[in-house]
C-alpha cells in the first residue's frame, strides 16, 4: 500500500523526528530565546545608561554602542526646521549628528545629494520605520535617487532603516541605521523605540544648552570652508585662493578644532548653521 502524502505540518515534525535532530532543534530554539534575551538586556541597560546625561553627543555615543549589539555601525541623526528640505542644521548645532565615513559625507555634499535625498522624502511622509530597499524599489523613487542608494552602498551603507519623528509646528527629525546586509524585523522593531528615546532625550539636551558662543574664524579659514561647503577638494580650493594645498588643509583643520567637528563636512555645516558662512 502507498504510503499517503506528507502534509506540511508533518513534514516540518518529520524535520526532529529523531532524538538527536530533536536536541538540536530544542538547541536552537533555547538559543534564539537566549539571544533575544541578552538584546531586551541591552536594551534596557541603553535607557538606563541615558538617565541624567545632558550631553546630545554623549547620548548618540551610547546610541551608536546599542546599534552595535545588531552589527550596526552606521548611525545618523539630523532634525530638520518645518520647511527646511536639505540636511542643514539651522537652530542648534546638534541637528547633525553622524558617523557614516567621511569620504561618503564629502561625496554627499559635493554631488547635491541633500537637495535629493529619497530617505528625507519618504520621511516626511511616512509615520512609520521604513527600509531603503523599500523607498529604492517604490515606482515613484528616481533614477537620481536611486543613485544616492547605489553610491552609499559602495562606502558600506548598504542597507538601511530610517525612523521618522514628527513633532510640533511642523518639526521633523529622522534616525537612519546602516549596515552591510538586511535587518530582522525584530531589529526594526528595537531601533525604533531607541530611536524615539534618544530623540526626546537629545531634545531636552538642547534645549537646556541655552545659546552657543559662534567660533572666531580668520577670514581665510571661513573661505576655505566656504569652498568646502560648496562641494571643493582641498587642492580645488588651493587653485581658487591662490594657496598650496597644504596651506589649505592648514585653515580647514583650524576651522575644524575652532568648530569643535570631526570632519570637513560638519564644519562646514556647522559654519553655515552660525552663518559664519552663506552659499
Amino acid at each position: 500500500m502507498n504510503r499517503p502524502p506528507m502534509t506540511a505540518v508533518s513534514q516540518l515534525r518529520g524535520l526532529a523526528s529523531t532524538p538527536s535532530d530533536q536536541l538540536n532543534l530544542a538547541a536552537n530554539t533555547h538559543f534564539a530565546a537566549g539571544a533575544a534575551e541578552a538584546l531586551s538586556v541591552e536594551f534596557v541597560r541603553f535607557l538606563n545608561q541615558t538617565v541624567g546625561l545632558v550631553e546630545a553627543e554623549q547620548l548618540f555615543d551610547l546610541l551608536s554602542a546599542f546599534a552595535l549589539n545588531f552589527d550596526c555601525p552606521w548611525i545618523a541623526y539630523h532634525y530638520l526646521t518645518p520647511g527646511q528640505r536639505v540636511m542643514m542644521p539651522v537652530q542648534f548645532n546638534q541637528t547633525i549628528m553622524l558617523n557614516y565615513p567621511d569620504e561618503w559625507q564629502e561625496r554627499y555634499f559635493e554631488m547635491g545629494y541633500d537637495k535629493i535625498d529619497p530617505v528625507i522624502k519618504t520621511g516626511r511622509k511616512r509615520a512609520c520605520a521604513f527600509r531603503w530597499s523599500e523607498v529604492y524599489n517604490e515606482a515613484c523613487t528616481t533614477e537620481d535617487e536611486r543613485r544616492v542608494f547605489d553610491e552609499a552602498a559602495t562606502f558600506g551603507l548598504k542597507s538601511g532603516i530610517s525612523i521618522p519623528l514628527h513633532g510640533p509646528n511642523g518639526s521633523f527629525a529622522i534616525v537612519s541605521f546602516s549596515r552591510n546586509h538586511e535587518f530582522q524585523n525584530k531589529t526594526v522593531t528595537y531601533f525604533q523605540l531607541a530611536a524615539l528615546h534618544f530623540h526626546l532625550r537629545a531634545a531636552m539636551s538642547v534645549n537646556s544648552s541655552g545659546i552657543e558662543e559662534i567660533p572666531d574664524l580668520s577670514p581665510r579659514e571661513k573661505e576655505c570652508i566656504l569652498w568646502t561647503a560648496r562641494g571643493k577638494s582641498s587642492w580645488e580650493i588651493g587653485k581658487i585662493l591662490g594657496i598650496t594645498l597644504n596651506t589649505a588643509n592648514f585653515h580647514i583643520k583650524n576651522a575644524m578644532q575652532k568648530l569643535e567637528t570631526s570632519s570637513r563636512t560638519a564644519a562646514a555645516i556647522k559654519a553655515l548653521h552660525f552663518g559664519i558662512i552663506e552659499l
